[in-house]
């Protein structure tokens, strides 16, 4: 009895795997970029800079700080990096029951010497939260993780259209 139950489950997995398989299910790699080594400007930057160097991690090669910028192949300038925290939701008594949070942040691609490889160009996450006054402790902290994720997600983006660039 016990080697029919083992005989099916594996043969349950064995089918969950073509099935991934089939749809083209597979996990994201390393990314590959044109560049081997990039300058993220302003030099230290907000949070979302600091996350962007540790976010390449071997793949590509970050400027120190007092790495002078011609010895990067490409120049990523965080020009705004902005949260926002905007009320969309009252009770009958006008008190605050759902907040929206954003981070908005510009940036820019270029080469050392000016050459633009992605303009100008504006990211934006958002996430509803509630708010209840006899939590106030606990909604604090899952607005700075919400922020934190929303940070995470903006990285992602911009290092997605990073290997998009071509020299």
């Amino acid at each position: 009895m016990k080697r029919r139950s083992a005989l099916v489950q594996l043969t349950q997995v064995g089918v969950a795997g073509l099935v991934l398989g089939g749809c083209g299910f597979k996990l994201r790699g390393s990314y590959n970029y044109a560049f081997d080594s990039i300058a993220v400007m302003p030099n230290p930057g907000g949070p979302l800079g600091i996350e962007l160097r540790r976010s390449f991690g071997d793949t590509v090669r970050v400027l120190e700080l007092d790495a002078p910028l011609p010895q990067a192949q490409a120049v990523i300038d965080i020009l705004q990096e902005q949260r926002e925290k905007t009320v969309v939701g009252v009770n009958s008594s006008g008190q605050v029951r759902e907040f929206q949070l954003r981070v908005r942040v510009k940036f820019r691609v270029r080469t050392p010497q000016g050459q633009e490889l992605i303009p100008e160009t504006e990211v934006l996450q958002q996430r509803d939260i509630s708010f209840n006054e006899s939590a106030v402790l606990a909604k604090e902290a899952e607005e700075v993780l919400l922020y934190r994720a929303m940070q995470t997600d903006i990285v992602q983006q911009l290092l997605r259209r990073l290997v998009a660039v071509k020299l």
